[in-house]
């Protein structure tokens, strides 16, 4: 019993254990290479044709039916202001899970290519930088070193955010 105290006593005093290294996927759009929390990622499909749909946003590609689901595809190049993703062979579909307002959401994102699955530790993300970044300042959670080189890290929720009120704000300007 004595022993369990001070095995208690020393544990508490121990200092706390690094934060564990988190996974991220990574993948190359336009060039270059970006990388979401793999706990957001559903799965990876082969670019495969899509249902166009009138009135969407320029970003968003059309529908693909996902084992019965209509799944919204978004091109991130567009999103990003960037020319429009050319389809290769490496062309994927990220199957992402959002959550906004509260509900849960599965779309896909339009890439040139999937790289690889990386561990980065939280002592290797820095901050987004304050400015000179070729897309939204928002978009970014923070910026991983990974073999001397950069990753930019998005934060897929912000990515996705404002689509809706980007629409509605379309939609007026119509009339």
């Amino acid at each position: 019993m004595n022993r369990l105290i001070q095995n208690r006593a020393r544990a508490a005093a121990a200092p706390p254990a690094a934060p564990a290294p988190t996974q991220y996927l990574t993948f190359t759009l336009g060039g270059e290479t970006f990388a979401i929390g793999i706990l957001g990622v559903k799965e990876i499909i082969e670019y495969t044709s899509l249902t166009d749909v009138p009135m969407m946003s320029d970003c968003i590609r059309g529908v693909i039916n996902l084992r019965g689901a209509v799944v919204t595809v978004m091109d991130l190049s567009v999103r990003f202001g960037r020319p429009s993703t050319s389809v290769t062979k490496r062309t994927c579909i990220i199957i992402v899970e959002i959550e906004e307002d509260g509900e849960r959401q599965v779309i896909g994102v339009v890439v040139d290519a999937v790289n690889a699955v990386l561990e980065i530790a939280a002592g290797d993300i820095e901050p987004p930088p304050a400015f000179g970044a070729q897309i939204r300042n928002d978009y970014i959670a923070g910026m991983g070193k990974i073999k001397g080189r950069f990753v930019i890290l998005l934060d897929i929720g912000q990515v996705f955010a404002g689509l809706q009120t980007d629409d509605a704000a379309l939609a007026a300007a119509d009339q």
